[in-house]
């Protein structure tokens, strides 16, 4: 039966512990109200208002260094137990053990209680056990010593004899010590064993030191209300009582100590309102006060404790909360301030304004309200990115304000409590400010450039029509609108500049420099590695267009996964799927959204599978699907029969008319690139070429696999398509496609069928055409409004690429439709997403994006140029 029991309370030990540390709160709540009701406030009050501050002060000192001897007893009992601790963490749990036991008493058993919570980690609840009963037995030797010298000051000294009548309280507990000490010397049981003469004389000095700086305190509360009586001679009174108390098993001695201190007080002369005053002060500093600090630790180590079984989530969510308030409060004030500088008569006249005032900083100024207002909402922004550089200008700025505000007339006296609330936010929440760098999203500049906009609008507006004559015309401008002189516009106008400038030097400081791999020069040797050892997918040849960034996973010093992007904003847009060993491809995700959300950006993942899909989904991202990729089953593939006999037509047609298909290998010759450069100039005619997520006329993009051509009777070539290789023989594609004039209709068709048999004899299984969007993706009437925006911004975003038609050709050839998906943090716009992902689609093509604009534009000419060169010349010599 025993054994079943204690199985039983081994397996639910982390409940037991629970409900222990949730009762010891309820058990602080309950003595706390018991111990206010006790005191009575008034009079407390008016005992400290009879006492100067430094006295307070030395009170309040020499209260906590009375408590200090207790912590003997634990720094003692770690010597009995075979874990290791720390002496902060003994101190810690000492300070709580004994204020708690000081205050609460319960005949020993809340210290027990409490030492074997605290010390049971690295013990076995015996050895605890045992430790804390060695040490119990010496808790009231020091209070026994006492009673010896209480005894002698009475009947040897004959100091305080009107307490002479009290001798058996004071033998009964001198009798105590000498017992204990005879008890444990002449015992030879195996329990007091590792008692050495050591640990026992610094266990009877701990508590002679206990009891002694409790009398001496207790007395030195006494010399601060210059009571005129001899403090020596009130010692014997307070080991009586204390006997009294101890004996009486009540909490702290409550009622019995105070008791029997009135009455023998009352023998010197002291009067009831003096000796209850007395008492008072010396409840608050020795008990009161020291049980505060111990309550603090004991919720901190509570807490510590519930965050650990918790996986840290309330600290992160505490922390989270601090760092939202601290952003919260800084715009309020920030826009409070600026609508106060800007048009002061209208806010001042509106009640909401009225009750929100006392929240907010004070300035005198109207430039420095405006300044600081925009400093508040710049940091604000920081702060709300959880930008680490963020941290210290608050701190300066709050600090400023707070300086400010306070040294102002007439301030509110709870904004102090909030300011100090607000400055403790920050540092509380200081751990949450971890981003290196900080990128505005479309969202956040949205608010902060309609803050700021729409401000310095309608003060211009406002100046203008004021101060020109011309609210006489416009009674719709209501007089309290008014600006009251051209200094004053002028002035506020100037803030707002000056503001403006503090905006870009706050977003340039919170910025800072990108992190190295948002900078890293594309390695094709190293891409080409990559491939080679883990193979690619549909998207890693694109990577040679050297318009995206790349991002390396490494193990062991070598490259695992390759990740393809580009940002936008404050987002990273990556193209496809991760390149490379996919067994990695969890650690990689982790590695890159964490590296992702310290430079202060956020990934969007563009056409990934299903399967990629489902997992960022576990790892906080949404999704929509954005279509379906169309995979050619090359070993069933075949111009024979019904299906296919438009195709086997166009087939027999080009072959008869001298059309003939060639696989160029790179790298290209001058003249064949010349050709191709007149094909692809034919097909785009004046539009823009696009990149990013398909390939672009590049000759170094070109020449990194081969070219599939068709060439007319003459040897020209009509049209072409780039392949794509994936790294393995499994699958392959095709990006480019592109027809010159001289192409008749559907040579496309003829191109695709001799690729399919050449890569058939190759030894590929699937052929990718490519993806194509659904068009009913997000048209349903029970879609979202977002994903319905969202269908509408791809499906008539594109300015060139247009994708309709595009799956009722490919039908013709495709066997299996792959979905594919556009992954998005969650709580982020859709829309917003949606419209920065066409901006990237729809960017014109550069060789090198990391150029400024204007130098990319004129390179971007310069090479349509030479190309068209290329092709005149060509043609001259065709001729």
């Amino acid at each position: 039966m025993g054994k079943r029991l204690w199985a039983a309370i081994q397996k639910r030990l982390g409940l037991i512990k629970g409900i222990f540390i949730f009762s010891m709160l309820i058990f602080i709540i309950q003595e706390v109200a018991h111990v206010a009701r006790e005191v009575n406030g008034h009079q407390l009050r008016d005992e400290l208002s009879s006492l100067s501050w430094e006295m307070v002060l030395l009170l309040a000192v020499a209260g906590f260094v009375a408590v200090l001897p207790m912590l003997i007893y634990d720094f003692t009992i770690v010597e009995f137990l075979p874990g290791k601790f720390t002496r902060w963490y003994v101190f810690r749990t000492g300070w709580v053990t004994n204020t708690f036991t000081n205050l609460a008493g319960m005949g020993g058993l809340l210290g027990a209680s409490l030492r074997a919570n605290f010390y049971a980690k690295s013990a076995s609840k015996k050895q605890v056990v045992y430790a804390i009963s060695k040490i119990a037995l010496f808790l009231l030797a020091g209070l026994s010593v006492a009673c010896w010298v209480a005894l002698i000051l009475l009947f040897g000294a004959h100091v305080g004899v009107a307490y002479e009548g009290y001798w058996f309280w004071l033998l009964g507990g001198g009798l105590y010590f000498p017992c204990v000490l005879i008890f444990t010397r002449l015992n030879d049981g195996e329990f007091f064993q590792d008692l050495t003469w050591l640990r026992e004389g610094r266990l009877i000095l701990g508590s002679c030191l206990e009891w002694g700086s409790c009398g001496l305190f207790f007395l030195l509360i006494g010399w601060a209300l210059n009571l005129p009586l001899n403090l020596a001679a009130v010692f014997p009174m307070f080991v009586v009582a204390s006997v009294a108390g101890v004996v009486s098993m009540i909490p702290g001695g409550l009622g019995s100590f105070d008791v029997f201190m009135i009455i023998g007080l009352g023998f010197m002369g002291v009067s009831r309102a003096d000796a209850t005053g007395w008492l008072l002060l010396y409840r608050l500093f020795y008990y009161l006060l020291p049980f505060g600090l111990g309550v603090g630790f004991f919720i901190h180590d509570a807490g510590r404790r519930l965050n650990h079984f918790l996986n840290g989530l309330p600290m992160a969510a505490l922390r989270r909360a601090a760092q939202i308030f601290v952003t919260v409060f800084m715009y309020f004030s920030g826009v409070m301030m600026l609508l106060f500088a800007t048009i002061p008569d209208v806010v001042l006249a509106n009640r909401v304004y009225l009750q929100l005032v006392p929240y907010m900083f004070y300035f005198l100024s109207q430039v420095a309200n405006i300044v600081v207002a925009f400093l508040l909402i710049g940091l604000a922004r920081g702060v709300g990115a959880r930008v680490k550089r963020a941290f210290w200008p608050t701190v300066v700025v709050l600090a400023v304000a707070i300086v400010n505000t306070l040294v102002a007339e007439n301030f509110p006296g709870g904004l102090v409590v909030l300011l100090c609330l607000v400055m403790v936010s920050l540092v509380f929440a200081r751990p949450e400010l971890y981003r290196t760098g900080f990128h505005y999203s479309w969202g956040g500049l949205t608010v902060d450039g309609l803050i700021f906009m729409g401000t310095f609008l309608i003060y211009t507006v406002l100046g203008i029509f004021t101060l020109h004559g011309h609210h006489h015309h416009h009674y719709w401008i209501p007089h309290s609108w008014w600006i009251p002189s051209t200094q004053v516009w002028l002035d506020g106008l100037g803030g707002l500049l000056v503001a403006l400038f503090i905006l870009a030097d706050i977003y340039r400081y919170l910025a800072f420099r990108p992190a190295p791999w948002l900078r890293r020069p594309f390695n094709a040797e190293r891409v080409r590695r990559l491939i080679g050892r883990y193979g690619g997918n549909e998207v890693s040849h694109l990577a040679f267009l050297r318009d995206k960034h790349t991002y390396f996973y490494r193990e062991a010093g070598e490259d695992q996964l390759l990740i393809l992007f580009r940002r936008r904003a404050n987002k990273l847009m990556v193209m496809g799927e991760p390149i490379g060993n996919q067994t990695k491809l969890r650690p990689a995700l982790a590695a890159f959204m964490k590296d992702a959300d310290e430079a202060g950006m956020t990934p969007v993942f563009y056409e990934v599978s299903e399967a990629l899909t489902l997992s960022l989904h576990e790892m906080g991202f949404d999704f929509i699907k954005m279509g379906e990729e169309g995979h050619v089953d090359l070993a069933s593939f075949t111009l024979i029969g019904k299906p296919h006999r438009g195709e086997r037509a166009l087939v027999n047609k080009f072959t008869r008319e001298g059309f003939h298909f060639e696989l160029l290998q790179p790298p290209l010759s001058d003249e064949a690139f010349a050709q191709l450069a007149q094909v692809s100039a034919e097909w785009l005619g004046d539009e823009t070429e696009k990149g990013f997520s398909m390939g672009f006329f590049d000759r170094d993009y070109l020449n990194e696999a081969p070219v599939a051509v068709m060439k007319d009777a003459n040897d020209q070539i009509v049209a072409f398509a780039n392949l794509m290789p994936t790294g393995n023989h499994d699958v392959t594609s095709i990006d480019l496609m592109r027809a010159g004039h001289a192409a008749p209709s559907g040579i496309m068709d003829g191109l695709f069928v001799h690729l399919f048999s050449l890569c058939r004899e190759q030894g590929y299984q699937t052929f990718n055409l490519g993806m194509t969007p659904l068009a009913n993706v997000g048209v349903s009437r029970f879609s979202f409004i977002e994903e319905r925006a969202a269908h509408l911004i791809y499906e008539y975003g594109s300015t060139f690429y247009s994708f309709q038609g595009l799956r009722s050709y490919k039908e013709k050839y495709v066997t299996d439709w792959q979905p594919k998906y556009l992954a998005y943090r969650r709580r982020q716009s859709l829309v917003f997403t949606m419209l920065q992902l066409m901006q990237t689609i729809n960017h014109p093509a550069r060789s090198n994006h990391l150029l400024p604009g204007w130098l990319n534009a004129w390179i971007d000419d310069e090479i349509r140029w030479q190309n068209r060169k290329a092709v005149d010349k060509s043609v001259g010599k065709g001729n």
